[in-house]
């Protein structure tokens, strides 16, 4: 389960950035804003995974 939330993850930063970056390019703040909510989910849904490993026995 962990290596699929990891990949989603992944996905998100992915698909945010360029939704950003596109945005930015052609000046549509709103496809760029949602590019950042989306990059910024992705951000949060990685750390909750690395927490998740700093915290599991080994």
């Amino acid at each position: 389960m962990a290596k699929g939330q990891k990949a989603q993850a992944k996905g998100e930063q992915a698909r945010g950035k360029v939704k950003k970056v596109v945005g930015g390019a052609v000046g549509n703040e709103s496809l760029r804003t949602r590019g950042k909510d989306e990059e910024s989910k992705g951000d949060l849904r990685a750390a909750k995974e690395k927490a998740k490993d700093a915290i599991k026995p080994k």
